[in-house]
């Protein structure tokens, strides 16, 4: 399968449908320094994702300009979810809050600020659904915690998993240890289910049992 045509495809299919694209999004947002945001085929995987499962409470590890979290949140406010985002970077956090209350979901989100090595472990437990698109070098080392902060039948997103095998930018490569750590660690975990969709840079799913 031919994934560049297929993807060429899907997209051009919901250009006209998207009310906002990753696109539009950057272009409308101020701070033009920060860590790239997920594809629009990750957002919309997300979106449908949590209209299904209508999970209550949601944690996100790396917010950057709040492009994931806004297509998160205007997918829990239509039943009351809240969404608790961690982001390192106070600049880029606080571009993510104006982005948030110019789309008017602002009271769907808590901002966290400051590092998700200290962040993560003093959070309580009870999460319905955890995505994490932050430092990669963190996806190992925050595994055993967000595991223990989902609830049993929770869902676990991690983006960016298919940094081994894709055609990645040289200025990344130093991160792909720490992916093929992450994925090991998933793969031999017996207290979950979970499978790779190649989507945006490789969408891992897990289900704790």
């Amino acid at each position: 399968m031919d994934f560049l045509k297929v993807n060429n495809y899907i997209e051009e299919l919901y250009s006209s449908t998207n009310k906002i694209n990753r696109k539009t999004y950057q272009d409308m947002t101020e701070l033009k320094d920060f860590i790239p945001v997920v594809d629009d085929d990750v957002a919309r995987y997300l979106k449908i994702l949590i209209m299904i499962k209508r999970p209550k409470r949601i944690l996100e590890i790396g917010t950057s300009i709040g492009y994931s979290t806004t297509s998160m949140a205007t997918a829990v406010k239509s039943f009351g979810g809240k969404i608790t985002t961690v982001e390192y970077d106070e600049k880029v956090a606080k571009q993510a809050k104006d982005n948030f209350e110019r789309a008017g979901i602002s009271d769907y989100i808590e901002i966290l600020i400051g590092d998700a090595k200290e962040i993560v472990p003093e959070l309580e437990g009870g999460y319905d659904l955890i995505f994490q698109d932050a430092d990669k070098r963190l996806y190992p080392e925050l595994y055993k915690e967000c595991i223990r902060l989902l609830n049993p039948d929770g869902i676990f997103i991690a983006e960016d998993t298919l940094f081994p095998v894709i055609d990645l930018d040289e200025k990344w490569h130093y991160l792909i240890p720490s992916i093929e750590e992450f994925n090991k660690l998933v793969v031999n975990d017996s207290r979950v289910d979970s499978t790779i969709i190649p989507i945006g840079d490789g969408v891992t799913v897990i289900i704790k049992k």
